[in-house]
C-alpha cells in the first residue's frame, strides 16, 4: 500500500514539475532575448512547415533591424492600431479584455479577443494561433513574466521584428520590402497604417486588402500620431 501511495504521489507531481520546467525554460528564454535577438519563433516555424508541405524548399522572408531602424510611423501605426495604451498598462488591457468580451457575448461568437502587443508577441514567441483556456492561461503567464524583465521598448522592438505580416513574411523589414520595395526606415504614415491594420489576419488580407479595411487603415493614419511609444 506505501508503495503504491509513494507511486500515486510521483504520478500527481509530475505534471508539475514538468509544468514549472517548462515555465522556468520560457524564463531562461526571456531573459536571453532581454540582451540577444531571436532567431525563431514558435509561429516563424509552424508557418515554414506549412509552406513546406506545399514547397520542400520555402523558406521564410525575414531579416531582423534594430529599433532605431523602424519607421516612428510604422511604430505609432501598430500602437495605434492594436494597443494605444501600450506604454501604460503592465501586459494587460483590462478595459479592452472587458470590452471584448461584451462585444462577444452580443454576437453570440468570439468577434474581438482584447488581447495587447505583450500578449500577441507571448504567443508568437511560444505557443501556436489555436485557440483553447488552457493556451490563453499560458499566453498570461508569459506575458507576465515578459513584462517583468523586458522594458517596452525591448518589447515592441522583438514584436515588430517577429510579427508575421503576410504568407511566409514575417517582421517589419520583409513587410516592407515585400509591399512597398522599401525599408522599414522609410515607411511613411499611409504605409505603415496599412501594415498596421493587417496584423489580425495579414495572410487573408494580402490578397483582400478591401474598402473597409482602407477606411480602418485611413483613420489609424489620422490618428496614430497621438500614439506615445517607447
Amino acid at each position: 500500500m506505501r508503495r503504491t501511495l509513494r507511486r500515486l504521489k510521483w504520478l500527481l507531481a509530475a505534471p508539475v514539475l514538468l509544468l514549472l520546467a517548462y515555465q522556468m525554460w520560457v524564463f531562461g528564454h526571456l531573459l536571453w532575448w532581454t540582451r540577444f535577438d531571436p532567431s525563431e519563433t514558435r509561429f516563424m516555424s509552424l508557418r515554414l512547415s506549412e509552406l513546406r508541405e506545399r514547397r520542400p524548399d520555402a523558406q521564410l522572408h525575414w531579416q531582423w533591424v534594430p529599433y532605431e531602424r523602424i519607421s516612428i510611423n510604422l511604430k505609432r501605426a501598430v500602437v495605434a492600431a492594436e494597443d494605444d495604451g501600450f506604454v501604460d498598462h503592465e501586459g494587460f488591457d483590462w478595459d479592452g479584455i472587458q470590452r471584448a468580451m461584451e462585444k462577444n457575448r452580443k454576437k453570440g461568437h468570439a468577434v474581438a479577443g482584447g488581447s495587447t502587443i505583450s500578449q500577441q508577441l507571448a504567443k508568437n514567441l511560444f505557443l501556436s494561433p489555436s485557440r483553447s483556456y488552457v493556451r490563453k492561461a499560458q499566453e498570461a503567464a508569459i506575458t507576465f513574466m515578459m513584462e517583468a524583465v523586458m522594458d517596452k521598448r525591448r518589447i515592441l522592438e522583438i514584436y515588430l521584428n517577429v510579427v508575421e505580416w503576410g504568407d511566409g513574411v514575417f517582421g517589419a523589414e520583409a513587410a516592407a520590402q515585400r509591399y512597398y520595395r522599401t525599408s522599414a526606415a522609410r515607411l511613411g504614415p499611409e504605409q505603415a497604417a496599412r501594415l498596421a491594420v493587417m496584423l489580425p489576419n495579414p495572410r487573408k488580407y494580402e490578397k483582400q486588402f478591401g474598402p473597409r479595411l482602407q477606411a480602418h487603415a485611413s483613420r489609424v493614419a489620422a490618428r496614430m500620431h497621438y500614439s506615445q511609444v517607447p
